[in-house]
């Protein structure tokens, strides 16, 4: 095993999904997430892209992440929105409640601790 990896996707198979339907609010939103590590320990990085669409979210698990392009809009239960754009960084804590919209494909990096 080496002590590094790098986000190369050339090879990787991407995973494809969907937000549940119970938690669907509009659209048909398709997620696209190239698994880049799953390490010991509950720790996960890759490459997430998700088509337009709204749907809840509730984080049980810490994420940072990195938009790489596109627009969305998270929106927190007491209403504050971030619209996120190429460049713009975030974390998510554990009890996050809110929505995830999608106005433009949005493509992201992430790390997630569990």
């Amino acid at each position: 095993m080496t002590s590094h990896v790098t986000f190369d996707l050339a090879g990787l198979e991407p995973e494809t999904s969907y937000p549940a339907a119970d938690r669907l609010i509009s659209g048909a939103p398709e997620f696209t997430t190239w698994n880049v590590e799953e390490a010991d320990g509950g720790i996960y990085a890759g490459i997430w892209q998700a088509t337009p669409g709204k749907w809840s979210i509730v984080y049980d698990e810490w994420e940072y992440f990195n938009v790489l392009s596109g627009h969305s809009i998270v929106t927190d239960d007491a209403g504050t929105a971030f619209h996120l754009r190429a460049g713009d960084r975030m974390i998510l804590r554990p009890g996050f409640r809110g929505t995830w919209e999608v106005v433009e494909t949005t493509r992201k990096d992430y790390v997630i601790r569990l």
